[in-house]
Formats: C-alpha cells, sequence, structure tokens
C-alpha cells in the first residue's frame, strides 16, 4: 500500500492565531476598553459573525472598494440565502437595532469588540481576519454626541498610554450639498482626465468623491486642487461641524482639519475623522468614524441619526509596541509547588479556596513519572513571574500548614500559614 500524505494545516493566509504571552496584551487592552465604555455609559451589543450580503452592500455603497473586491461572500448550501463575513461591523449594530426596535425609547450608546474579514493583500496591520472595536451612539442628533466620542477616543490613548497619534477632522454635508459637489468634482476631472490613473477614471461616474482618497503619487497635485467639499455647505452643516470643533477646543484636543478626509463607506454625512500615525507606513489610520444619520433609515429601520467610530485592535497594539509600550505582565499571585501527588486532595482544596477569594494560583503538573525534583518545580515557579511559592511539603501539611515563600524580595523569609485558614490569608496574597 503507498504511504499517504498527509499535508500540513496551516492557518488561513492573513487569518492569525494570538498566542500567549502576547494574547495577555490583548486581553489587557480589551479590559481597558471595557473600563473605557463603562464610564461613558456605552453598553455592549454582540452581533453575529455572517449577516446578508445585502446589508453591506445597501449600507456601505455597491461602488466601494468593501463590497467591490474585498468580502467574503458565499451563497448558503442548504437554503441558498446570499451571506457575508462581516467586512465591518456599523451595519450590522443598525440591522440589530432596526431590527429589535432599540431606539423606541430613545438614543442607545452601544459598543462592540469582534472579528472582521475582508479579502486583501496581508501586510503590517491589514489582515484578512482583523479585529476592531467600536462605539455607536444612535438616536442622538447633535454636535454633542460627535465630540463625545472623539473625545472618548482620547480618554482611550491616555488609559493605554499611547502617543504620537494625531486627530483630523472634516465635515461631509448633507447629501444634496455633497450631490452639488460632486457635480463639480466630476466636471473638474473630466477636464483632466489624460492624468486619472484606472482605478480613477472608473470610479469618475460612481464614486468621484473616493478618488480624493487616492494614494498614487502623481495624482496628489490633482486632487490638491479638486473643487473643495466645504466650500458647498449650507449654513447648517457649517454651524453642525463649527459646535463639533467648539467642544473640542475647549476641552484642548488638538486636531487638523483636512478637506480631503472622505473615509470609505458610502453611508457617513457631517462630521468625519479619524486618528492617524505616521508609524505604521502606509496604515496609518488606527481609528476612524463619523455621523451616519441615513443608514438605518437604509437597512429598514424608522429614520434616526447616528455617529460612530471604530478602532483597529491590531494596529493600535502594534503601535503600542511600535512607541515602546508594553501591557503589563499578569503573573500569577502564587505558583503551587507540590512533591508529592499524594497530596494532591489537600493541595487543590487549598487552591480553590484560594481562586475562589480571587487569588490567581498555577499549579504544577506532574507527568506520568510524578510532580518533578523540588529545583525543577521552583525554577517553573520563578519563570511563572509569581509573587510568591505555595510549597505543600510533607512536614507542612502534617502541620496542616502551607508554606508560603517570597520569590520576588530576596529579604524576606519564607513562612507557615495554616490550610484551614486560606480564606482569611487569601487577602495578604492579593494585596501584596
Amino acid at each position: 500500500m503507498a504511504e499517504q500524505i498527509k499535508a500540513e494545516l496551516k492557518a488561513v493566509k492573513g487569518m492569525n492565531d494570538i498566542l500567549p504571552p502576547d494574547s495577555a496584551r490583548w486581553e489587557w487592552f480589551e479590559d481597558k476598553v471595557r473600563a473605557l465604555m463603562q464610564r461613558y455609559g456605552y453598553a455592549n451589543l454582540r452581533t453575529p459573525i455572517v449577516e446578508p450580503t445585502a446589508l453591506f452592500v445597501r449600507g456601505l455603497g455597491e461602488v466601494t472598494d468593501i463590497v467591490e473586491k474585498e468580502m467574503y461572500s458565499f451563497e448558503d448550501s442548504m437554503n441558498g440565502d446570499k451571506l457575508t463575513l462581516r467586512p465591518e461591523n456599523t451595519a450590522g449594530v443598525v440591522r440589530a437595532v432596526a431590527e429589535h426596535s432599540l431606539l423606541y425609547d430613545g438614543g442607545k450608546r452601544i459598543y462592540y469588540m469582534g472579528p472582521m474579514f475582508r479579502h486583501e493583500r496581508p501586510q503590517r496591520g491589514r489582515y484578512r481576519q482583523f479585529h476592531q472595536v467600536g462605539a455607536e451612539a444612535l438616536g442622538f442628533g447633535g454636535p454633542d454626541v460627535d465630540a463625545e466620542l472623539i473625545l472618548m477616543c482620547r480618554s482611550l490613548w491616555r488609559d493605554i498610554g499611547l502617543t504620537d497619534v494625531r486627530l483630523e477632522l472634516n465635515s461631509l454635508g448633507q447629501p444634496d450639498e455633497r450631490r452639488a459637489h460632486r457635480a463639480a468634482l466630476i466636471a473638474y476631472f473630466e477636464q483632466h482626465r489624460d492624468q486619472l490613473d484606472a482605478e480613477a477614471q472608473r470610479r469618475l461616474h460612481s464614486n468621484p468623491l473616493r478618488i480624493l482618497d487616492t494614494k498614487n503619487p502623481a495624482m496628489q497635485a490633482l486632487v490638491e486642487a479638486a473643487p473643495r467639499l466645504m466650500d458647498f455647505l449650507g449654513e447648517a452643516s457649517l454651524a453642525h461641524f463649527n459646535a463639533v470643533r467648539a467642544v473640542l477646543d475647549a476641552n484642548g484636543l488638538e486636531y487638523r482639519i483636512n478637506p480631503r478626509l472622505v473615509r470609505g463607506m458610502d453611508y457617513y454625512n457631517l462630521t468625519v475623522f479619524e486618528w492617524v500615525t505616521d508609524r505604521l507606513g502606509s496604515q496609518g489610520t488606527v481609528c476612524g468614524g463619523g455621523r451616519y444619520d441615513y443608514l438605518i433609515e437604509q437597512v429598514g429601520g424608522k429614520p434616526a441619526p447616528a455617529v460612530g467610530w471604530a478602532l483597529g485592535m491590531e494596529r493600535v497594539l502594534e503601535l503600542l509596541r511600535e512607541l515602546g509600550g508594553e501591557a503589563p505582565a499578569r503573573p500569577p499571585h502564587a505558583y503551587a509547588v507540590v512533591p508529592d501527588s499524594g497530596s494532591l486532595g489537600t493541595v487543590m482544596s487549598t487552591l480553590e479556596t484560594l481562586r475562589a477569594a480571587g487569588v490567581s494560583v498555577l499549579m504544577h503538573a506532574g507527568g506520568k513519572d510524578g510532580q518533578g525534583s523540588m529545583k525543577s518545580q521552583f525554577k517553573k515557579a520563578d519563570a511563572s513571574g509569581a509573587r510568591y511559592a505555595l510549597v505543600f511539603g510533607a512536614d507542612e501539611l502534617a502541620q496542616g500548614m502551607v508554606a508560603l515563600k517570597p520569590l520576588r524580595e530576596a529579604s524576606a523569609s519564607q513562612r507557615l500559614l495554616p490550610i484551614a485558614e486560606a480564606a482569611a490569608w487569601a487577602a495578604e496574597l492579593l494585596n501584596a
């Protein structure tokens, strides 16, 4: 019989495993996000990873890069439904809000965390499965909430120690203002059609606003001279934008008005913003968002205003690493040294008492040849980063005691603690 060769199975390209200890950085960041959202009064919403394809076509726009090139879409083999792995989550949040009538009793502040999927060329800070944190305020039409969300971002950067990010701000006005600007853009680019690359020529009549977001160096001068949307804004749109700016100014938040900032989805209006950095090469946008007052109605809900942002978790953590910052280590409070497997009943009962009191304890696990030497166990205890070793030796157990050995203080001495009172001295381990 011919030898069967099994192909090595690996993760899908651009969809990465997050392994310990790096996963601890993610948990630390997620904890910071949850604490931030609680301070601002935002509640967690969890939507499915798979949504109807029509949701993104209708919500994001048929001629966006995401819909045209990047979505993982497929047909359900059971019933023929056209489905898509979510490429972003604002549309899903809006769908959930509309489907469940969440705004029946007033506006809602929502946040989410989770994986998104886009089929694009993997590179630093850009992956096919990536993770986003997003905050959405739905049912609120005033500039105060726009400013609140932007200031929330600044609070998060402070919480995690992130520096070297700057805020860029723009207004996309309202649909009628954009239509007038769109006509002016088309007329302008038509006059310079010979300077447009193939992508810009393809978008000229379908989505000319996206030409302003080109990364082609040869087109930058042309784009800089194009008609500016700000010049087409009416009194109400300008008042909204200036009110947002006034709140940011009052809070000492610096920003740059970028008239070419358009964002990648069609659903935005009025305020749009991005937090950007020069530290991550071409993937310089760390967080972006804006107002989308017409999206809820577009996906079938009752008309209601909304505004939000999303950040890329990979990019934030990569930027932290680039700037030399690291998430604080999360070692266990104690490491249990177990010389004799015959004492496991008492050992594990004691550890469960400590864990119930909030103490994190890593227990040495033996193999088929026993628990291992004391030397090897203490070596692992030290490598764990634990502050203490709990030594369950035969002599100690005979007295109903466990030895508490400090691992990080050379001058501190080992002492005995009564096992029966573990719940009482657990606080000492927690607060040391």
